[in-house]
């Protein structure tokens, strides 16, 4: 978990490349556009609302959130994809309003939250970085999601998820040394 342009994308892909650490992804949906290098069934599950819907029908969505956007609302959720908690070992990216579910879904025994924290201004000139490198760059969505995360990520929702320990940025490598060893420790 992080605010966004935390890092925990890169941080994410770095972990699941550490072929020792055995960690396998598990990818949540979006029906909002799929951004320029994100490849379905990578960084997300693409879909629309039809097809939340028909998994909705399913019983599949474990949890649900939506963002009212500048480009219209945009529905993350976890569906369950069939995966195998008792004999893998997952990583994924949540926000704390999604992972308590989670977490209930699958058990606490089984959910263990590693929350990615970066200064708000360097977090900021991150974000505008990237949306720069966009060929049509949607400063007003990050402008709401910047704003939006002080809410999300407030010490009450990190608390009631069981953040006790902070994972600070600063360094992308020392921060995955220390994200390594919470998980092997």
């Amino acid at each position: 978990m992080g605010k966004s342009a935390s890092g925990k994308d890169s941080l994410y892909r770095r972990l699941l490349e550490e072929k020792e650490l055995g960690l396998k992804p598990l990818v949540t949906w979006t029906t909002r556009p799929i951004r320029e290098g994100e490849t379905d069934g990578v960084e997300y599950h693409f879909t629309d609302a039809e097809g939340l819907e028909r998994l909705r029908r399913e019983g599949r969505v474990i949890e649900e959130r939506v963002y009212h956007t500048v480009h219209g609302d945009w529905h993350y959720f976890t569906a369950d994809d069939g995966i195998d908690i008792g004999a893998n070992d997952y990583l994924t990216i949540l926000t704390p309003e999604a992972f308590i579910p989670l977490r209930r879904y699958y058990g606490a025994e089984h959910a263990h939250p590693l929350y990615i924290e970066v200064e708000d201004g360097l977090r900021l000139s991150r974000a505008l970085e990237r949306e720069r490198s966009q060929s049509e760059p949607k400063y007003r969505e990050l402008c709401r999601r910047f704003l939006a995360d002080c809410e999300d990520f407030s010490e009450e929702k990190l608390k009631e998820s069981g953040i006790t320990r902070r994972f600070v940025n600063e360094d992308l490598e020392s921060c995955l040394a220390e994200l390594r060893a919470a998980i092997t420790g």
